[in-house]
């Protein structure tokens, strides 16, 4: 299965970053092979839109599933539409955490978005 995390720093070992569209990197993984790849988050710098930018990496990289700390309504709606499945890695600590709990259907399933939209008067 092809995962993709947010993560704070390109490598396997880093930080997982809660932000979706603005977190640094995202890291491709194979969770069969453990094989990965960081990316620059494409909506990290991005002046606007950067869930949208962040979910149209996902849909090129025909990710099986997404995992984060949030999804704002924008990302959300491109990955929804996209049929890519959204998951929040919620108390996990690490990469390997996040692997270890979706194998065991573990993580929470996102239903809608987790936040409010930014450029709304709506605080998350």
């Amino acid at each position: 299965m092809k995962i993709i995390v947010t993560v704070s720093t390109p490598d396997v070992k880093s930080e997982l970053d809660h932000r979706f569209g603005r977190g640094a990197y995202l890291l491709v993984i194979d969770t069969d092979t453990l094989e990965w790849q960081a990316h620059p988050n494409p909506g990290a710098t991005a002046s606007g839109g950067a869930g949208i930018q962040a979910a149209q990496f996902v849909t090129e990289q025909k990710a099986d599933a997404v995992i984060s700390g949030d999804f704002g309504p924008h990302a959300f709606e491109a990955l929804n539409a996209a049929g890519v499945p959204m998951y929040l890695f919620g108390s996990c600590r690490t990469v390997r955490d996040v692997i270890v709990q979706l194998k065991a259907g573990q993580l929470e399933c996102v239903g809608g978005p987790t936040r409010g939209d930014c450029h709304s008067n709506e605080r998350a």
